[in-house]
C-alpha cells in the first residue's frame, strides 16, 4: 500500500509521579525515525511546549505550523514532512490523565484537513471553527469552513458534538449529511472522522479529521462503546484502507472487566500502546464515552 496516512505520528505524554511535568509515555512513529529521536528524552512543564500549553489551557489547541519558535523539534519534523500538530488533553473526574499529540502531514499528493470546533454556551448555541490546518486542500473550502456554524447533530461535528462519542464518514458524497459536500468533493476530500474533546470548562470542543482521497486518516481505525447495560464495550465501527491491516480484537463485545488494553484504557482513561495501534479513550468533557483504536 503507497498511500502515506494524514496522521503521521501519535505521542502520548504523561503526568509524572508528583504531577509536575509531562513524561514521554510512547507513540507510533511510523518511518519519522528522526522526530522519535528527538521526542523521547523530552518533558513538558505545565504551560511548556504543544502538550505543557494543552494542559495549562484545559481544552485541544493545536500548530498550523511546526517551524515557529513554540515548537521545539522544528528542524526534524520538517525534515520528517510533519506540518501540523494537535494536542488533546485527557481529563476524567478532574485529574489530567494524559495529553495525546497527534501529528499530521501532506504534501501536494498528499492532502488533508484537521479542525477544533468550538461553543461556549453563553455566547453562541453554535459550534464555529477556533482553528484548523487546511495544507493543500485550497482557499475555497478553508474559507467555507470558517464560515460555517453546526448546531448539535448538523453536520460531522454536530453529530459528535450531540452523540458525545466519535462519528466516522467513509463517504462525504451527496446524502452523507456533510454540510461542505460540494466543496470537499472539488479538493478531493472523501471522508471524515470527529470526536468530542476532553475539557476542564464548560465550554465544548469537537476535533474533526478530512482526508483527501490519496490520504487516509490512519491505517485502521476502530471505536468502541459501552452498551446500554454498561457492561461490556460494543465495536460500534470499524474501516481500514488495507486489507492487510486487519482489527485489533475479533470479538463484536468485550466485558467492561476483561483483561484486555481496550477495556483497562476505558477504565482508566489512560492511553496505552498495543501490538503497533494506539489505544486511545474518547472524554467528552471529563466523561469517558468510548475508546479509539488508531493503527498507522
Amino acid at each position: 500500500m503507497n498511500k502515506r496516512t494524514f496522521i503521521r505520528c501519535i505521542e502520548i505524554w504523561l503526568p509524572s509521579a508528583d504531577a509536575s511535568m509531562l513524561e514521554f509515555g510512547g507513540g507510533l512513529f511510523g518511518d519519522a525515525r528522526r522526530f522519535e529521536a528527538a521526542t523521547r528524552g523530552l518533558c513538558f512543564g505545565r504551560g511548556e511546549g504543544l502538550p505543557g500549553q494543552a494542559w495549562e489551557a484545559g481544552h485541544p489547541l493545536m500548530l498550523t505550523s511546526l517551524q515557529g519558535a513554540g515548537f521545539r523539534r522544528g528542524a526534524a519534523a520538517q525534515a520528517c514532512g510533519l506540518t501540523s500538530a494537535v494536542a488533546l488533553p485527557l481529563f476524567v473526574g478532574g485529574a489530567l490523565r494524559a495529553v495525546v499529540v497527534l501529528l499530521c502531514g501532506d504534501d501536494q499528493e498528499h492532502a488533508g484537513a484537521i479542525e477544533i470546533w468550538h461553543n461556549d454556551p453563553e455566547a453562541s448555541p453554535d459550534l464555529t471553527l477556533q482553528d484548523g490546518y487546511y495544507g493543500t486542500t485550497g482557499d475555497t473550502f478553508e474559507f467555507l469552513s470558517r464560515n460555517t456554524q453546526f448546531r448539535p447533530g448538523t453536520g460531522l461535528p454536530g453529530r459528535a458534538w450531540a452523540e458525545q462519542t466519535p462519528v466516522f464518514m467513509p463517504d462525504l458524497g451527496r446524502g452523507s449529511g456533510f454540510l461542505r459536500t460540494d466543496s470537499a468533493i472539488k479538493v478531493g476530500i472523501n471522508r471524515g472522522f470527529a470526536l468530542p474533546c476532553s475539557t476542564t470548562g464548560t465550554q465544548t470542543y469537537v476535533l474533526a479529521f478530512l482526508s483527501a482521497l490519496a490520504t487516509p486518516i490512519a491505517r485502521r481505525l476502530d471505536v468502541w462503546q459501552p452498551d446500554a447495560m454498561a457492561s461490556h464495550l460494543l465495536h460500534s465501527f470499524g474501516f481500514t484502507e488495507d486489507p492487510a491491516h486487519s482489527a485489533p480484537v475479533a470479538a463484536e463485545k468485550i466485558a467492561l472487566d476483561a483483561d484486555c488494553p481496550i477495556a483497562q484504557v476505558f477504565a482508566s482513561g489512560v492511553p496505552v500502546l498495543w501490538n503497533g495501534f494506539v489505544v486511545l479513550p474518547v472524554v467528552a468533557g471529563q466523561r469517558m464515552t468510548a475508546v479509539s483504536v488508531l493503527g498507522l
